[in-house]
């Protein structure tokens, strides 16, 4: 058995794939990406599919448009197509295709091991089966959007072992139909989801009570898995993961490569729910489903701009347009999700499994499945009164390691899979080792 020992900070945990960087996100791009998509009128999912003007059609033909032309200018990386499906629903009594746009960037190692990126094209006022009225939906989610195909470019040329799959999602406002269109999609197609990153509502830095913050983003995560059956439930309660399933390592990878590159300039506030306070988005879908996922929002809202009629009452604003955004701001969590992409994209799969053996014992062995591509391991704990990772072990040649004078029952432990230049893969929790 082969390891290298390497104690570490909490901050520095995350080593960061060489880059083959020769863009970074652009404010001023990402601003008229924005603007271009507010000029479509609106973008309810309900609005025309044909106007070549206005309209939730003229809004998606245009993205895949531009995802072309970024596609063109990388030799043809890019594959784009569209996938569609006929939704009916209370907010959609008569039924309505739902289209989503992607623009798929295929690994040269196993593609079928995928990561996406996606934001909701489609916009809405406060009557949602309001169709014909000026929806603007600027940050929501036209920011998300524009970070989408912002991400398409920055990382276009670049060469990765997995996927990248950049994903326009219609239908968010009337029941989340396009990421469930997108998720039924990828397990149709036996894609091996690694992590779904949805932004939405991701540009402005002012609040409803007038306080900036610009210096944070929120990701929200699952603990407890939502797609967990009556075994793994117990499973989980034997090990005490409920911190550390693959949405929230996913969450905490997020942080890590923050604190990694310190040239994003963004705090991530890992927030402990799946999404925001009773409510949902497209990554609920994913989780549905099992896969890892979660979600990028502003670090502080503004509701007088999200799902409002534009008007002013009393002196008071109300409505989501550009006036009410931060591109510079918006740049900064494009970067994040670009990092994210390269590191994840970059990485081997994670382990299939880790198990820990060393009750009744003063040491503790961990071992895990060998996963292809992966030219090293490394081993994380923590104590189990803490969070975040604190310490971690380098193994190569192996597949499991001898933890001297670390108590199983005191102490977390999990497993990340590492390729040649270093890009590590989300961090597997382990768990008892089988019976004999």
């Amino acid at each position: 058995m082969k390891n290298i020992l390497l104690l570490t900070a909490a901050s520095a945990l995350y080593v960061l794939p060489a880059a083959a960087q020769t863009r970074a996100p652009d404010a001023a791009r990402l601003k008229a990406n924005v603007e271009k998509l507010v000029s479509f009128g609106t973008r309810h999912t309900l609005s025309s599919a044909t106007d070549p003007k206005r309209g939730i059609g003229a809004a998606r033909t245009w993205g895949a448009a531009e995802f072309a032309k970024i596609g063109k200018g990388c030799g043809g990386c890019l594959t784009v197509e569209t996938i569609a499906d006929r939704f009916t629903g209370p907010r959609a009594p008569d039924g309505v295709e739902v289209v989503d746009v992607l623009a798929i960037q295929k690994g040269t190692g196993d593609p079928s091991q995928v990561v996406i990126v996606a934001g909701h094209i489609d916009s809405r006022v406060t009557d949602v089966m309001n169709i014909t009225d000026d929806a603007p939906g600027a940050n929501d989610n036209a920011s998300g959007t524009a970070l989408v195909m912002e991400a398409a470019r920055v990382l276009a040329g670049e060469k990765f072992d997995g996927t990248i799959v950049y994903a326009l999602l219609s239908g968010e406002e009337q029941g989340l139909w396009g990421a469930k269109l997108l998720a039924a999609t990828a397990k149709a197609r036996g894609w091996q989801v690694r992590a779904m990153l949805n932004n939405d509502i991701v540009g402005n830095t002012v609040g409803q009570n007038g306080q900036r913050v610009a210096d944070r983003v929120r990701v929200f995560s699952e603990g407890i898995r939502g797609a967990e059956d009556g075994k793994a439930t117990l499973t989980r309660r034997a090990i005490g993961g409920e911190d550390d399933g693959p949405s929230r390592a996913l969450a905490k990878a997020i942080d890590g490569i923050a604190k990694a590159d310190r040239g994003i300039g963004l705090d991530v506030f890992a927030v402990r729910r799946f999404d925001r306070f009773g409510r949902g988005g497209d990554h609920s879908p994913f989780l549905d489903l099992g896969f890892p996922a979660v979600r990028f929002s502003v670090g502080i809202e503004n509701y007088d701009r999200q799902h409002q009629d534009l008007r002013t009452e009393n002196g008071r604003v109300f409505g989501d347009t550009v006036e009410g955004m931060d591109f510079p701001y918006l740049a900064k969590v494009t970067a994040l999700n670009v990092a994210t992409l390269r590191q994840l994209a970059s990485a081997p799969a994670a382990p299939a499994s880790v198990s820990l053996d060393g009750a009744l014992s003063m040491d503790t062995r961990a071992f895990w499945d060998a996963v292809p591509g992966a030219v090293s391991y490394k081993v994380y704990w923590r104590r189990a009164d803490a969070q975040d990772w604190t310490q971690s072990r380098a193994v190569s040649g192996a597949t499991e390691t001898v933890l001297k004078d670390i108590v199983v029952d005191d102490h977390f432990i999990g497993v990340a899979a590492v390729a040649k230049n270093g890009a590590e893969s989300l961090v597997t929790f382990g768990g008892m080792a089988p019976r004999k």
